[in-house]
């Protein structure tokens, strides 16, 4: 099974600088798009979903795994599949274009989903939430990660990341 990676620096569009800036291990989940290029096979190449179950459906092979996976293991994940009797010698690509979005809720004016950009902090995700609420707590965030059970306390602070499925929620202070 060969399967070339696409590097990151080497990606042109929306998903080249947002992989620069999440960790190598990042792993896809419900509600990313992915792009999947099988060299020399123009019908097997496309942009798909990640399904609410977390798999991808591909052309031939049908249904993929992907959440939980990085994009390395997804793309060897597809070429095994396309080894198992469709293509000889399968090369496959993967990359995430768009990555799940983020939650944010609390004490701010407009809480709710938004799409996930590229160097997401605590601080631009209540802009885009239209702002503080005159009762927020502007010195500690609730962040709960899409891979973990319980939110974690965390001071607020101007470097304070988001990731892709994250939950945020903005406290009320006390007087």
């Amino acid at each position: 099974m060969t399967a070339c990676a696409t590097a990151p620096a080497a990606t042109q569009g929306p998903a080249g600088p947002a992989q620069a800036d999440l960790p190598q291990d990042y792993r896809l989940g419900a509600g990313d798009k992915v792009r999947v290029i099988t060299y020399n096979e123009p019908t097997l190449t496309g942009e798909f979903d990640v399904s609410s179950a977390g798999y991808v459906s591909l052309p031939l092979i049908g249904e993929v795994r992907a959440k939980g996976l990085t994009t390395t293991e997804f793309q060897n994940a597809v070429a095994a599949a396309l080894k198992a009797g469709y293509l000889k010698d399968p090369r496959v690509s993967a990359e995430v274009l768009t990555y799940r979005p983020f939650y944010i809720m609390g004490e701010v004016n407009k809480p709710g989903e938004y799409p996930y950009a590229h160097g997401m902090t605590v601080l631009k995700a209540v802009a885009t939430a239209n702002g503080f609420t005159y009762r927020a707590d502007t010195r500690r965030v609730f962040i709960k990660r899409s891979d973990q059970s319980a939110e974690s306390e965390q001071v607020l602070g101007p470097n304070t990341l988001v990731n892709p499925g994250d939950t945020i929620r903005i406290g009320e202070r006390f007087f």
